[in-house]
Protein backbone atom coordinates (compact mmCIF):
# COMPACT_ATOMS: atom_id res chain seq x y z
CA UNK A 1 0.00 0.00 0.00
CA UNK A 2 1.02 3.86 -0.75
CA UNK A 3 2.22 5.38 2.28
CA UNK A 4 2.02 8.99 0.71
CA UNK A 5 5.36 9.72 1.90
CA UNK A 6 7.26 12.31 0.43
CA UNK A 7 9.59 11.05 -1.74
CA UNK A 8 12.26 14.28 -3.24
CA UNK A 9 14.77 12.74 -5.78
CA UNK A 10 17.47 14.68 -7.40
CA UNK A 11 20.04 13.99 -9.95
CA UNK A 12 22.91 15.70 -9.64
CA UNK A 13 22.98 19.14 -11.60
CA UNK A 14 25.33 19.06 -14.97
CA UNK A 15 27.82 20.93 -16.05
CA UNK A 16 26.68 22.18 -19.64
CA UNK A 17 30.00 22.66 -20.91
CA UNK A 18 29.69 20.14 -23.91
CA UNK A 19 26.65 17.93 -25.38
CA UNK A 20 25.55 15.27 -22.71
CA UNK A 21 27.08 12.13 -22.74
CA UNK A 22 25.56 8.46 -22.08
CA UNK A 23 26.84 8.59 -18.54
CA UNK A 24 24.60 11.90 -18.07
CA UNK A 25 21.99 9.82 -19.74
CA UNK A 26 22.48 7.08 -17.12
CA UNK A 27 22.46 8.75 -13.80
CA UNK A 28 19.24 10.85 -14.85
CA UNK A 29 17.19 7.34 -16.40
CA UNK A 30 17.96 5.93 -13.38
CA UNK A 31 16.55 8.81 -11.28
CA UNK A 32 13.71 8.67 -13.50
CA UNK A 33 13.00 5.55 -12.51
CA UNK A 34 12.60 5.65 -9.14
CA UNK A 35 10.68 8.56 -9.12
CA UNK A 36 8.42 6.81 -11.79
CA UNK A 37 8.14 3.71 -9.17
CA UNK A 38 7.75 5.88 -5.96
CA UNK A 39 5.18 8.00 -8.48
CA UNK A 40 3.12 5.36 -9.26
CA UNK A 41 2.85 3.99 -5.91
CA UNK A 42 1.08 6.95 -4.54
CA UNK A 43 4.13 8.67 -2.82
CA UNK A 44 4.45 12.38 -2.61
CA UNK A 45 7.16 11.99 -5.47
CA UNK A 46 9.33 14.92 -6.93
CA UNK A 47 12.14 14.87 -9.26
CA UNK A 48 14.81 17.49 -9.90
CA UNK A 49 17.20 17.61 -12.35
CA UNK A 50 18.89 20.92 -14.13
CA UNK A 51 22.28 22.55 -14.96
CA UNK A 52 25.37 24.15 -13.65
CA UNK A 53 25.99 27.14 -15.24
CA UNK A 54 28.59 29.71 -13.34
CA UNK A 55 32.33 28.95 -12.98
CA UNK A 56 35.98 29.90 -14.53
CA UNK A 57 35.07 26.56 -16.99
CA UNK A 58 32.07 27.96 -18.21
CA UNK A 59 33.75 31.33 -18.74
CA UNK A 60 36.53 30.43 -20.79
CA UNK A 61 34.52 28.39 -22.93
CA UNK A 62 32.32 31.36 -23.74
CA UNK A 63 34.91 33.66 -24.35
CA UNK A 64 36.24 30.86 -26.65
CA UNK A 65 32.92 30.83 -28.85
CA UNK A 66 32.89 35.01 -28.90
CA UNK A 67 29.90 34.94 -26.91
CA UNK A 68 28.82 35.96 -23.45
CA UNK A 69 28.45 33.79 -20.66
CA UNK A 70 24.52 33.63 -20.42
CA UNK A 71 24.72 32.87 -24.15
CA UNK A 72 26.77 30.11 -24.11
CA UNK A 73 25.33 28.00 -21.39
CA UNK A 74 21.68 29.00 -23.12
CA UNK A 75 22.56 27.51 -26.41
CA UNK A 76 23.79 24.68 -24.63
CA UNK A 77 20.88 24.06 -22.46
CA UNK A 78 18.30 24.36 -25.37
CA UNK A 79 20.20 22.92 -27.84
CA UNK A 80 21.55 19.79 -26.12
CA UNK A 81 20.69 19.67 -22.22
CA UNK A 82 16.47 20.12 -22.99
CA UNK A 83 16.63 17.92 -25.48
CA UNK A 84 17.98 14.69 -23.88
CA UNK A 85 15.24 14.74 -21.72
CA UNK A 86 12.82 13.91 -24.29
CA UNK A 87 14.96 11.84 -25.92
CA UNK A 88 15.45 9.51 -22.64
CA UNK A 89 11.49 10.02 -21.79
CA UNK A 90 12.30 11.73 -18.34
CA UNK A 91 9.38 12.81 -16.68
CA UNK A 92 11.11 15.53 -14.15
CA UNK A 93 9.04 17.50 -12.44
CA UNK A 94 11.20 20.30 -12.42
CA UNK A 95 14.95 21.57 -14.10
CA UNK A 96 16.34 24.20 -12.09
CA UNK A 97 19.39 25.97 -13.80
CA UNK A 98 21.75 28.26 -11.74
CA UNK A 99 21.48 31.09 -13.57
CA UNK A 100 17.62 31.45 -12.89
CA UNK A 101 16.92 33.89 -10.74
CA UNK A 102 15.21 31.94 -8.18
CA UNK A 103 17.64 30.11 -7.64
CA UNK A 104 20.35 32.98 -6.92
CA UNK A 105 18.84 35.14 -4.95
CA UNK A 106 17.67 32.21 -2.63
CA UNK A 107 21.67 31.12 -2.68
CA UNK A 108 22.11 34.39 -1.18
CA UNK A 109 19.95 34.06 1.51
CA UNK A 110 21.16 30.67 2.26
CA UNK A 111 25.30 32.15 2.45
CA UNK A 112 24.14 35.03 4.04
CA UNK A 113 22.28 33.32 6.72
CA UNK A 114 25.31 30.83 7.70
CA UNK A 115 27.64 34.11 7.53
CA UNK A 116 25.37 35.52 10.16
CA UNK A 117 25.62 32.54 12.33
CA UNK A 118 29.49 32.71 12.40
CA UNK A 119 30.28 30.05 9.61
CA UNK A 120 32.39 31.92 7.37
CA UNK A 121 35.30 33.70 7.95
CA UNK A 122 37.73 36.12 5.73
CA UNK A 123 41.19 34.48 4.58
CA UNK A 124 44.12 33.82 1.95
CA UNK A 125 44.55 30.54 0.00
CA UNK A 126 47.38 29.00 -2.45
CA UNK A 127 46.44 25.28 -3.94
CA UNK A 128 46.57 24.02 -7.34
CA UNK A 129 43.08 24.14 -8.68
CA UNK A 130 41.53 21.93 -11.68
CA UNK A 131 39.06 23.93 -13.75
CA UNK A 132 37.79 20.93 -15.16
CA UNK A 133 36.48 20.06 -11.82
CA UNK A 134 36.03 23.70 -10.86
CA UNK A 135 37.70 22.04 -7.48
CA UNK A 136 41.01 22.79 -5.30
CA UNK A 137 42.59 19.58 -5.79
CA UNK A 138 43.59 17.40 -2.65
CA UNK A 139 46.83 15.51 -3.00
CA UNK A 140 45.12 12.05 -3.31
CA UNK A 141 44.15 13.48 -6.58
CA UNK A 142 46.93 15.12 -7.72
CA UNK A 143 49.46 13.19 -10.39
CA UNK A 144 52.55 14.15 -11.99
CA UNK A 145 52.40 14.80 -15.49
CA UNK A 146 53.56 12.63 -18.80
CA UNK A 147 54.45 12.98 -22.24
CA UNK A 148 53.41 16.96 -23.11
CA UNK A 149 52.58 17.55 -19.26
CA UNK A 150 55.91 16.14 -18.40
CA UNK A 151 57.18 18.35 -15.22
CA UNK A 152 53.72 19.31 -14.15
CA UNK A 153 50.99 18.39 -11.17
CA UNK A 154 48.00 17.12 -13.48
CA UNK A 155 44.48 16.83 -12.48
CA UNK A 156 44.53 12.18 -11.87
CA UNK A 157 40.69 12.76 -13.01
CA UNK A 158 40.90 15.42 -16.06
CA UNK A 159 44.53 14.70 -16.95
CA UNK A 160 45.25 18.03 -17.41
CA UNK A 161 47.41 20.77 -15.70
CA UNK A 162 46.84 21.71 -12.67
CA UNK A 163 46.65 25.91 -11.83
CA UNK A 164 48.29 27.14 -8.74
CA UNK A 165 45.85 30.03 -7.53
CA UNK A 166 46.24 32.59 -4.85
CA UNK A 167 43.42 34.33 -3.56
CA UNK A 168 42.13 36.30 -0.45
CA UNK A 169 38.82 34.18 -0.51
CA UNK A 170 36.08 33.67 2.22
CA UNK A 171 36.57 30.50 3.96
CA UNK A 172 33.17 27.86 4.90
CA UNK A 173 34.09 26.24 8.85
CA UNK A 174 34.52 22.95 7.17
CA UNK A 175 36.33 21.56 9.74
CA UNK A 176 34.24 22.03 12.95
CA UNK A 177 31.97 19.62 11.56
CA UNK A 178 34.14 16.88 11.14
CA UNK A 179 32.67 15.05 14.63
CA UNK A 180 29.22 15.79 13.71
CA UNK A 181 29.51 14.46 9.91
CA UNK A 182 31.29 11.01 11.55
CA UNK A 183 28.43 10.76 14.34
CA UNK A 184 26.07 11.05 11.45
CA UNK A 185 27.36 8.35 9.19
CA UNK A 186 27.38 6.02 12.78
CA UNK A 187 24.10 6.67 13.25
CA UNK A 188 22.48 6.53 10.04
CA UNK A 189 24.86 4.00 8.23
CA UNK A 190 22.53 4.25 5.12
CA UNK A 191 22.73 7.34 4.42
CA UNK A 192 25.82 6.95 2.04
CA UNK A 193 25.24 3.96 0.28
CA UNK A 194 26.23 1.52 -1.32
CA UNK A 195 28.68 0.65 1.44
CA UNK A 196 32.11 1.02 0.01
CA UNK A 197 31.40 4.86 -0.70
CA UNK A 198 29.96 5.08 2.83
CA UNK A 199 33.28 3.78 3.70
CA UNK A 200 35.58 6.25 1.81
CA UNK A 201 33.83 8.53 2.82
CA UNK A 202 34.21 7.65 6.65
CA UNK A 203 37.78 7.33 5.78
CA UNK A 204 38.14 10.56 3.94
CA UNK A 205 36.51 12.84 6.64
CA UNK A 206 38.61 10.44 9.84
CA UNK A 207 42.14 11.99 8.13
CA UNK A 208 40.67 15.67 8.63
CA UNK A 209 39.11 18.28 7.22
CA UNK A 210 40.22 21.56 6.33
CA UNK A 211 38.10 25.05 5.90
CA UNK A 212 36.58 25.52 2.93
CA UNK A 213 37.16 28.41 0.44
CA UNK A 214 33.75 29.46 -0.60
CA UNK A 215 34.21 32.23 -3.02
CA UNK A 216 36.49 33.68 -6.39
CA UNK A 217 37.72 36.93 -6.31
CA UNK A 218 39.51 36.32 -9.78
CA UNK A 219 36.71 36.15 -12.00
CA UNK A 220 32.80 37.78 -11.44
CA UNK A 221 31.21 34.60 -13.67
CA UNK A 222 29.16 33.42 -10.69
CA UNK A 223 26.52 34.78 -7.53
CA UNK A 224 28.23 38.06 -5.87
CA UNK A 225 28.03 37.61 -2.04
CA UNK A 226 25.53 39.61 -0.35
CA UNK A 227 28.26 41.10 1.81
CA UNK A 228 31.00 41.71 -0.32
CA UNK A 229 30.11 41.55 -4.66
CA UNK A 230 33.79 42.11 -5.08
CA UNK A 231 33.51 38.42 -4.36
CA UNK A 232 31.41 35.05 -6.66
CA UNK A 233 30.30 32.60 -4.39
CA UNK A 234 32.16 29.06 -5.14
CA UNK A 235 30.74 27.14 -8.45
CA UNK A 236 30.19 23.90 -5.74
CA UNK A 237 28.29 26.20 -2.89
CA UNK A 238 26.23 27.33 -5.81
CA UNK A 239 25.71 23.87 -7.00
CA UNK A 240 25.02 22.18 -4.20
CA UNK A 241 22.25 24.46 -3.13
CA UNK A 242 19.96 23.87 -6.16
CA UNK A 243 18.68 21.06 -3.91
CA UNK A 244 17.18 23.85 -1.54
CA UNK A 245 16.37 26.55 -4.00
CA UNK A 246 14.50 24.78 -6.46
CA UNK A 247 12.13 23.71 -3.80
CA UNK A 248 11.82 27.17 -2.16
CA UNK A 249 13.96 27.39 0.14
CA UNK A 250 13.90 31.45 1.44
CA UNK A 251 10.40 31.75 -0.12
CA UNK A 252 7.72 28.99 0.18
CA UNK A 253 8.06 27.73 3.44
CA UNK A 254 5.52 25.15 3.04
CA UNK A 255 7.08 23.32 -0.59
CA UNK A 256 10.10 23.15 1.30
CA UNK A 257 8.98 21.66 4.12
CA UNK A 258 6.78 19.21 1.92
CA UNK A 259 9.47 18.19 -0.32
CA UNK A 260 12.85 18.48 1.96
CA UNK A 261 15.05 16.38 3.17
CA UNK A 262 15.40 14.43 -0.12
CA UNK A 263 17.46 11.84 -1.65
CA UNK A 264 20.78 12.49 -3.96
CA UNK A 265 22.16 10.24 -6.96
CA UNK A 266 25.24 11.20 -8.30
CA UNK A 267 28.60 9.60 -9.94
CA UNK A 268 30.94 8.59 -7.02
CA UNK A 269 33.42 11.11 -8.31
CA UNK A 270 31.34 14.02 -6.75
CA UNK A 271 30.42 11.95 -3.48
CA UNK A 272 32.08 14.45 -1.43
CA UNK A 273 30.69 17.23 -2.22
CA UNK A 274 27.22 15.50 -1.31
CA UNK A 275 27.91 13.35 1.80
CA UNK A 276 30.33 15.80 3.36
CA UNK A 277 30.31 19.63 2.10
CA UNK A 278 26.43 19.39 1.47
CA UNK A 279 25.32 17.95 4.96
CA UNK A 280 28.17 20.35 6.61
CA UNK A 281 26.88 23.11 5.48
CA UNK A 282 23.01 22.19 5.85
CA UNK A 283 24.16 21.88 9.58
CA UNK A 284 25.52 25.42 9.94
CA UNK A 285 22.35 26.51 8.53
CA UNK A 286 20.07 24.56 10.94
CA UNK A 287 18.55 22.74 8.32
CA UNK A 288 17.80 18.51 8.33
CA UNK A 289 20.85 16.98 6.33
CA UNK A 290 19.94 14.68 3.32
CA UNK A 291 17.63 11.46 3.68
CA UNK A 292 20.08 9.59 1.75
CA UNK A 293 23.18 9.92 -1.01
CA UNK A 294 23.54 7.15 -3.52
CA UNK A 295 26.83 6.67 -5.56
CA UNK A 296 26.56 5.05 -8.49
CA UNK A 297 29.97 3.84 -9.90
CA UNK A 298 31.17 4.98 -13.58
CA UNK A 299 30.66 3.71 -17.05
CA UNK A 300 33.70 2.46 -18.70
CA UNK A 301 34.38 1.98 -22.37
CA UNK A 302 37.35 0.72 -23.90
CA UNK A 303 38.45 0.59 -19.65
CA UNK A 304 38.25 4.22 -19.35
CA UNK A 305 35.12 6.78 -17.70
CA UNK A 306 33.20 8.06 -20.17
CA UNK A 307 34.52 11.70 -20.76
CA UNK A 308 34.43 14.14 -23.65
CA UNK A 309 37.55 14.85 -23.14
CA UNK A 310 38.94 11.53 -23.67
CA UNK A 311 37.06 11.02 -26.70
CA UNK A 312 35.21 8.37 -25.21
CA UNK A 313 32.01 10.40 -25.17
CA UNK A 314 28.65 8.76 -27.13
CA UNK A 315 25.48 10.50 -27.19
CA UNK A 316 22.71 8.89 -25.56
CA UNK A 317 21.21 9.35 -29.21
CA UNK A 318 23.71 7.42 -30.97
CA UNK A 319 21.93 4.34 -29.00
CA UNK A 320 18.26 5.16 -29.03
CA UNK A 321 18.29 5.95 -33.21
CA UNK A 322 18.87 2.79 -33.39
CA UNK A 323 17.53 0.27 -30.25
CA UNK A 324 14.54 3.34 -28.74
CA UNK A 325 14.59 5.18 -25.78
CA UNK A 326 13.27 1.70 -24.07
CA UNK A 327 15.87 -0.25 -24.96
CA UNK A 328 18.79 2.62 -23.72
CA UNK A 329 16.36 2.46 -20.28
CA UNK A 330 16.32 -1.08 -20.14
CA UNK A 331 19.91 -2.00 -20.72
CA UNK A 332 21.56 0.84 -18.53
CA UNK A 333 19.30 -0.12 -15.57
CA UNK A 334 19.75 -3.99 -15.75
CA UNK A 335 23.30 -4.97 -17.22
CA UNK A 336 25.27 -2.79 -14.62
CA UNK A 337 24.82 -3.39 -10.77
CA UNK A 338 23.56 0.11 -9.89
CA UNK A 339 26.73 1.07 -7.44
CA UNK A 340 29.28 -0.07 -8.89
CA UNK A 341 31.67 0.53 -11.97
CA UNK A 342 30.01 -0.95 -15.81
CA UNK A 343 31.42 -1.03 -19.04
CA UNK A 344 29.22 -0.68 -22.31
CA UNK A 345 29.73 -2.45 -25.32
CA UNK A 346 27.33 -1.97 -28.16
CA UNK A 347 27.84 -5.96 -28.92
CA UNK A 348 26.42 -6.63 -25.32
CA UNK A 349 23.73 -4.27 -25.91
CA UNK A 350 22.57 -5.62 -29.32
CA UNK A 351 22.88 -9.24 -27.90
CA UNK A 352 20.87 -8.04 -24.52
CA UNK A 353 18.00 -6.58 -26.54
CA UNK A 354 17.50 -9.20 -29.01
CA UNK A 355 17.35 -12.13 -26.43
CA UNK A 356 15.94 -10.41 -23.32
CA UNK A 357 13.77 -7.87 -24.98
CA UNK A 358 12.56 -9.01 -28.40
CA UNK A 359 12.60 -12.45 -27.88
CA UNK A 360 12.13 -12.31 -23.99
CA UNK A 361 9.48 -9.20 -23.56
CA UNK A 362 8.10 -8.78 -26.79
CA UNK A 363 7.85 -12.11 -27.85
CA UNK A 364 5.80 -12.92 -25.34
CA UNK A 365 3.42 -10.19 -25.41
CA UNK A 366 2.99 -10.45 -28.60
CA UNK A 367 1.93 -14.38 -28.89
CA UNK A 368 -0.39 -13.66 -25.52
CA UNK A 369 -2.49 -11.47 -27.40
CA UNK A 370 -1.99 -13.11 -30.91
CA UNK A 371 -3.29 -16.35 -29.12
CA UNK A 372 -6.19 -14.79 -27.89
CA UNK A 373 -7.46 -13.04 -30.67
CA UNK A 374 -7.11 -16.65 -32.80
CA UNK A 375 -8.55 -18.45 -30.31
CA UNK A 376 -11.63 -16.27 -28.60
CA UNK A 377 -11.89 -13.56 -31.19
CA UNK A 378 -10.09 -11.11 -29.39
CA UNK A 379 -11.94 -11.26 -26.27
CA UNK A 380 -9.87 -12.06 -23.12
CA UNK A 381 -11.72 -15.42 -21.43
CA UNK A 382 -12.79 -16.78 -18.23
CA UNK A 383 -10.40 -18.68 -16.25
CA UNK A 384 -11.85 -22.29 -15.17
CA UNK A 385 -10.77 -23.64 -12.59
CA UNK A 386 -7.08 -23.05 -11.61
CA UNK A 387 -3.96 -25.92 -11.63
CA UNK A 388 -1.12 -26.29 -9.59
CA UNK A 389 1.02 -24.69 -12.75
CA UNK A 390 -1.50 -21.68 -12.86
CA UNK A 391 -1.15 -20.58 -9.36
CA UNK A 392 2.73 -20.73 -9.42
CA UNK A 393 2.20 -17.77 -12.34
CA UNK A 394 0.30 -16.38 -9.33
CA UNK A 395 2.51 -16.69 -6.74
CA UNK A 396 5.62 -15.70 -9.12
CA UNK A 397 3.81 -12.66 -10.23
CA UNK A 398 3.14 -11.70 -5.74
CA UNK A 399 6.92 -12.24 -5.23
CA UNK A 400 8.10 -10.12 -8.35
CA UNK A 401 6.14 -7.54 -7.08
CA UNK A 402 7.34 -7.35 -3.01
CA UNK A 403 11.31 -8.36 -4.90
CA UNK A 404 10.84 -5.87 -6.98
CA UNK A 405 9.64 -2.84 -4.72
CA UNK A 406 12.18 -4.14 -2.06
CA UNK A 407 14.86 -3.26 -4.72
CA UNK A 408 13.43 0.02 -5.38
CA UNK A 409 13.89 0.79 -1.74
CA UNK A 410 17.68 0.08 -1.54
CA UNK A 411 18.20 1.98 -5.02
CA UNK A 412 19.07 -1.07 -6.78
CA UNK A 413 17.19 -0.76 -10.12
CA UNK A 414 19.31 -3.89 -11.87
CA UNK A 415 17.85 -5.74 -8.68
CA UNK A 416 14.04 -4.71 -9.15
CA UNK A 417 14.07 -5.59 -12.70
CA UNK A 418 16.20 -9.00 -12.48
CA UNK A 419 12.80 -9.59 -9.85
CA UNK A 420 10.23 -8.64 -12.48
CA UNK A 421 11.86 -10.62 -14.96
CA UNK A 422 11.06 -13.79 -13.50
CA UNK A 423 7.28 -13.03 -14.85
CA UNK A 424 8.70 -13.07 -18.26
CA UNK A 425 10.74 -16.28 -17.69
CA UNK A 426 7.70 -17.99 -15.58
CA UNK A 427 4.86 -16.69 -18.45
CA UNK A 428 7.30 -18.06 -21.42
CA UNK A 429 7.59 -21.48 -19.62
CA UNK A 430 4.17 -21.63 -18.93
CA UNK A 431 2.86 -21.73 -22.57
CA UNK A 432 5.76 -23.93 -23.79
CA UNK A 433 4.73 -26.49 -20.94
CA UNK A 434 1.03 -25.59 -21.59
CA UNK A 435 0.93 -25.95 -25.01
CA UNK A 436 -2.18 -23.39 -26.12
CA UNK A 437 -1.87 -24.21 -29.78
CA UNK A 438 -3.01 -28.02 -28.97
CA UNK A 439 -5.56 -26.99 -26.40
CA UNK A 440 -7.47 -25.26 -28.97
CA UNK A 441 -7.69 -28.83 -31.11
CA UNK A 442 -9.38 -30.14 -28.81
CA UNK A 443 -13.17 -28.40 -28.28
CA UNK A 444 -13.05 -30.68 -24.62
CA UNK A 445 -9.90 -28.65 -23.54
CA UNK A 446 -12.14 -25.31 -24.54
CA UNK A 447 -12.04 -24.06 -20.60
CA UNK A 448 -8.82 -25.40 -19.97
CA UNK A 449 -7.38 -23.19 -22.87
CA UNK A 450 -9.31 -20.37 -21.80
CA UNK A 451 -7.88 -20.71 -18.19
CA UNK A 452 -4.23 -20.77 -19.77
CA UNK A 453 -4.41 -17.58 -21.68
CA UNK A 454 -6.01 -15.60 -18.88
CA UNK A 455 -3.49 -16.39 -16.67
CA UNK A 456 -1.07 -15.37 -19.71
CA UNK A 457 -2.45 -12.12 -19.83
CA UNK A 458 -3.47 -11.27 -16.25
CA UNK A 459 0.35 -12.08 -16.15
CA UNK A 460 1.42 -9.58 -18.73
CA UNK A 461 -0.50 -7.43 -17.53
CA UNK A 462 0.74 -7.21 -13.93
CA UNK A 463 4.21 -7.40 -15.89
CA UNK A 464 3.07 -4.64 -17.74
CA UNK A 465 2.62 -2.60 -14.61
CA UNK A 466 5.67 -3.31 -13.37
CA UNK A 467 7.91 -2.32 -15.63
CA UNK A 468 6.01 1.20 -16.88
CA UNK A 469 8.47 2.58 -14.36
CA UNK A 470 11.84 1.31 -16.32
CA UNK A 471 9.91 1.62 -20.41
CA UNK A 472 7.02 3.80 -20.57
CA UNK A 473 6.78 3.21 -24.50
CA UNK A 474 6.62 -0.17 -25.02
CA UNK A 475 4.44 -0.95 -21.90
CA UNK A 476 1.97 1.69 -22.99
CA UNK A 477 1.74 0.08 -26.20
CA UNK A 478 1.44 -3.58 -24.59
CA UNK A 479 -1.55 -1.60 -22.26
CA UNK A 480 -3.58 -0.69 -24.88
CA UNK A 481 -2.89 -3.59 -27.01
CA UNK A 482 -4.38 -5.61 -23.69
CA UNK A 483 -7.35 -3.90 -23.69
CA UNK A 484 -6.35 -2.35 -20.28
CA UNK A 485 -6.28 1.47 -21.20
CA UNK A 486 -10.50 0.98 -21.63
CA UNK A 487 -10.80 -1.16 -19.16
CA UNK A 488 -9.03 0.12 -16.81
CA UNK A 489 -7.63 3.79 -16.92
CA UNK A 490 -4.08 4.66 -17.79
CA UNK A 491 -1.05 2.75 -17.36
CA UNK A 492 0.60 5.46 -14.98
CA UNK A 493 -2.48 5.61 -12.91
CA UNK A 494 -2.58 1.49 -11.52
CA UNK A 495 -0.94 1.22 -7.80
CA UNK A 496 2.31 -0.68 -8.49
CA UNK A 497 2.70 -1.66 -5.30
CA UNK A 498 -0.45 -4.12 -5.67
CA UNK A 499 0.53 -4.69 -9.27
CA UNK A 500 0.29 -8.53 -7.79
CA UNK A 501 -3.61 -8.22 -7.07
CA UNK A 502 -4.64 -11.53 -9.19
CA UNK A 503 -7.58 -10.75 -11.55
CA UNK A 504 -7.69 -7.25 -11.94
CA UNK A 505 -7.69 -8.21 -16.01
CA UNK A 506 -11.76 -8.71 -16.62
CA UNK A 507 -12.56 -11.51 -18.90
CA UNK A 508 -14.56 -10.01 -21.65
CA UNK A 509 -12.35 -7.22 -22.30
CA UNK A 510 -11.22 -6.71 -26.06
CA UNK A 511 -7.72 -7.25 -26.87
CA UNK A 512 -6.10 -5.75 -29.93
CA UNK A 513 -3.12 -6.33 -32.35
CA UNK A 514 -0.07 -5.24 -31.02
CA UNK A 515 2.51 -4.19 -33.46
CA UNK A 516 6.68 -5.95 -32.39
CA UNK A 517 7.88 -4.09 -29.54
CA UNK A 518 11.14 -4.58 -30.15
CA UNK A 519 11.73 -5.01 -34.21
CA UNK A 520 14.66 -6.44 -35.16
CA UNK A 521 17.63 -4.34 -35.70
CA UNK A 522 20.33 -4.31 -37.82
CA UNK A 523 23.77 -3.77 -36.47
CA UNK A 524 26.85 -3.48 -37.96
Amino acid sequence: MSTGDSFYITTPIYYPSDVPHIGHGYTTVAVDTLARWHRQAGDDTWMLTGTDEHGQKMLRAAAANGVTPQEWVDKLVTEAWFPQLDTLDIANDDFIRTTQERHEERVKKFVQAIYDRGYIYAGEYEALYCVGCEEFKPESEIVDGTGPFEGLKVCAIHSKPLELLQEKNYFFKLSEFQDKLLELYKERPDFIRPESARNEVVSFVRSGLKDLSISRSAFDWGIPLPWDESHVIYVWVDALLNYATAIGFGDDDGEFDRRWPGYHVVGKDILRFHAVIWPAMLMAAGLDVPKGVFAHGWLLVGGEKMSKSKLTGIAPTEITDVFGSDAYRFYFLSAIAFGQDGSFSWEDLAARYQAELANGFGNLASRTVAMIERYFEGIVPAPGTYAEGDLHIQHVVADAVRNADAAIERFRTDEAIAAIWTIVDALNQYITDNEPWSLAKDDAQRERLGTVLYTAAEGLRALDVLLSPVMPKATEKLWIALGAADSLGRLQDQPLREAGTWGVLKPGTSVNGLAPLFPRVETA
